[in-house]
C-alpha cells in the first residue's frame, strides 16, 4: 500500500535515498543524466530532472544538484591561477553562474515539499540563488563517525534532528585517492542520513496519519 504520494529523487545516480523509501513502502523514483546503481533500478528516470518533473505530481523532492562549480572549497578556481589577483577564470565563472541558476531554478519549482543538498557553498553561488540554507548536518550525526558538513534548502520539511552521534571525526571524502570513481563516490549520501530522511520526514508523517 502506498504511504506517500510520490516522491522524487533529483539528481541521484546512487539510488541510496530512493531505495530506503521503497525499502519502508514508499513510491519513490531516482532521476540522474547517468545510469541509476543500488537495488531498485527500474525506478530510475535517466534524463534531465526538469523533465521528470513534469511527469507527474510529486508530493516531494530530495535532490543533490552537481556541487563542482558551488562549493566553497573550489572557490579558488574561480580566477586565473587560483589566485584572486590574476583576475577571473571566466569559462569557470559561467560554469559556476550556471549551476547556480540550475539550482536556484530547482529550488522553486511547484512541488510541495523540497529539499535540495550541497556542501559548504562559496558566497557568489550563494548570491545568485538568493537563499540561505536552512541547517548544516553531519555524518557524524546519523550513525558514521566521518566529518562533511552538508546544507540542506528545505521547504515544508523540519530541520534533521541527530538521530545516532557516534565518536570520530575523521575526514575520509577528503583522503579518498584518485580514481574514476572518486567524485561519485564522495558525493553518495550516507545511509545514516538516508535513513534519518526517511524516519523523520516520511515514516513519522505516515505514522501520524494512522494515528
Amino acid at each position: 500500500m502506498r504511504r506517500h504520494g510520490s516522491i522524487l529523487i533529483g539528481c541521484e545516480e546512487s539510488g541510496t535515498v530512493r531505495d530506503a523509501l521503497i525499502n519502508k513502502g514508499f513510491d519513490a523514483w531516482s532521476c540522474d543524466l547517468r545510469p541509476t546503481r543500488g537495488m531498485y533500478r527500474d525506478r530510475h528516470i535517466q534524463g534531465d530532472v526538469f523533465e521528470a518533473i513534469a511527469l507527474r505530481k510529486w508530493a516531494a523532492m530530495i535532490a543533490f544538484p552537481e556541487c563542482t562549480y558551488l562549493a566553497n572549497s573550489g572557490a579558488k578556481h574561480l580566477y586565473i591561477g587560483m589566485k584572486k589577483e590574476n583576475g577571473i577564470n571566466l569559462d569557470r565563472w559561467a560554469k559556476m553562474k550556471q549551476a547556480a541558476e540550475f539550482f536556484k531554478k530547482l529550488l522553486n519549482v511547484d512541488i510541495e515539499k523540497i529539499c535540495l543538498e550541497n556542501p559548504i557553498m562559496h558566497g557568489h553561488a550563494k548570491k545568485i540563488i538568493g537563499k540561505r540554507q536552512s541547517q548544516i548536518i553531519q555524518p557524524w550525526q546519523h550513525g558514521h563517525g566521518e566529518q562533511k558538513a552538508t546544507c540542506l534548502w528545505l521547504r515544508n520539511f523540519p530541520n534533521l534532528t541527530p538521530s545516532h552521534i557516534v565518536a570520530g571525526r575523521t575526514q575520509r571524502v577528503w583522503v579518498m585517492g584518485p580514481g574514476p570513481n572518486r567524485k561519485r563516490d564522495r558525493s553518495k549520501t550516507y545511509a545514516g542520513v538516508a535513513s534519518a530522511i526517511v524516519g523523520q520526514w516520511f515514516l513519522k508523517e505516515a505514522k501520524e496519519k494512522n494515528e
